[in-house]
């Protein structure tokens, strides 16, 4: 069962959007958040410095956020085996790497500044998402 979070969900892709701009603004960089991390892994980019920041503050700030609230954190719980879904995730950074991004970079970056290629990219991956999902849960039995 999924939780229906309007209000959560509209603040996350409202603080997406303004860290997106906001990088954009200060930097002149596309907040696709593989490319960001790529640069932090060796060899290192000689800009690591705002790269470490942007991904110690992705990290940081949900766990602010809890603790302000003062709401618990639900448990992850999957149907799906740990093996599947560490092969969709190899999956998922082949197709980052053989799309030249990913889902932030193209999604929200990209489509903001209407690039063909991320108009592209992203209306192929959410079919592909969708596709995946209708074999998954309807023709093999679902997890």
């Amino acid at each position: 069962m999924t939780e229906f979070t309007p209000l959560a969900s509209l603040l996350g892709g409202a603080l997406i959007g303004v860290a997106a701009v906001l990088l954009m603004a200060f930097h002149g960089r596309i907040a696709g958040m593989t490319g960001i991390l790529s640069g932090l892994l060796p060899p290192f980019s000689n800009d690591w410095t705002w790269r470490a920041a942007f991904i110690a503050g992705a990290i940081a700030a949900p766990a602010l956020i809890i603790a302000i609230a003062g709401e618990p954190v639900i448990p992850f719980e999957s149907a799906v085996p740990a093996p599947w879904l560490v092969i969709g995730g190899l999956i998922v950074g082949i197709g980052v790497y053989f799309g030249s991004g990913c889902t932030s970079g193209h999604g929200v970056c990209g489509l903001a500044r209407v690039s063909p290629r991320s108009i592209a990219a992203t209306l192929t991956f959410m079919a592909s998402t969708a596709l995946t999902v209708f074999i998954v849960r309807h023709l093999l039995g679902g997890f």
